[in-house]
């Protein structure tokens, strides 16, 4: 029993017209990949899903190179057309279709910013919701891709500078053993300066006591004198005031 006939209007169901576009893109791509290898040829194909998404296949992945071939191949035959005595018309063609591409551009900037939302259905909603997703998706792997980035910088920064730290404080350290010494020896020829130029402590005048004078010898004058009458002499000057008291006392 053959397959019947399918009818060209949108599925319903929102499995099988998910399952139907998976089946229906991988026979299209595999169209194209047989269509380029079989004839030689230069194959672009671009498909954007409902939802936004992209699926892109080309000739030996070169997808931007037959695009500018395809821009050229567009700006070439603009130039012959506008060649064309009915240039005018042309021009003025060209006018409407850009004014309402622009006029497309402005709406959906709106859409984007929140802005004339009551016009759109349901289904509008769901895929402006679905492509504001993706670009959010987007924005957030690039600002964790730089924040990322920013980290391991900063971090290489931290240990350059750390090592740097290090190698400054073992230079600092071999200075100061080195230089011991020669502080030292400083410090000692300093201490040694003050000792020898500090003043001498002053005298107590109560400590002070004047040298006894003597009375002078003069051998001289002893000549022919017996020692025992010049001890005797001495002994009467001494003893004379001590017989005179007890005289005294003996009269009263």
């Amino acid at each position: 029993m053959g397959r019947g006939r399918v009818q060209m209007k949108r599925i319903e169901n929102k499995i099988n017209r998910q399952v139907t576009f998976s089946k229906r893109k991988s026979g299209l791509v595999k169209k194209a990949h047989e269509i380029s290898v079989l004839c030689d040829a230069e194959v672009a194909l671009i498909i954007f899903s409902h939802r936004g998404k992209l699926f892109e296949y080309s000739t030996d992945s070169c997808m931007e190179k037959i695009l500018e071939r395809y821009e050229s191949y567009c700006y070439s035959e603009g130039q012959l057309v506008s060649n064309n005595p009915n240039s005018q018309v042309n021009w003025t063609f060209d006018f409407a279709k850009q004014k309402a591409k622009l006029e497309m551009l402005q709406r959906n900037h709106r859409y984007y910013l929140g802005q004339d939302l009551e016009t759109l259905s349901m289904k509008e909603l769901q895929s402006l919701e679905q492509q504001i997703d993706t670009a959010l998706k987007h924005i957030r792997s690039k600002k964790s891709q730089l924040l990322h980035e920013s980290i391991s910088e900063l971090q290489k920064k931290e240990r350059a500078m750390q090592e740097q730290n290090n190698m400054l404080t073992k230079k600092i350290r071999e200075k100061e053993k080195a230089m011991a010494p020669a502080a030292q020896e400083v410090q000692w020829q300093k201490q040694n300066h003050q000792l020898v130029q500090a003043p001498a402590p002053p005298h107590d005048a109560s400590n002070f006591f004047p040298p006894l004078a003597l009375p002078a010898l003069n051998p001289g004058s002893y000549e022919g004198v017996i020692p025992g009458e010049m001890r005797r002499n001495d002994l009467d000057l001494t003893l004379e005031p001590v017989y005179s008291c007890h005289l005294g006392c003996f009269t009263t």
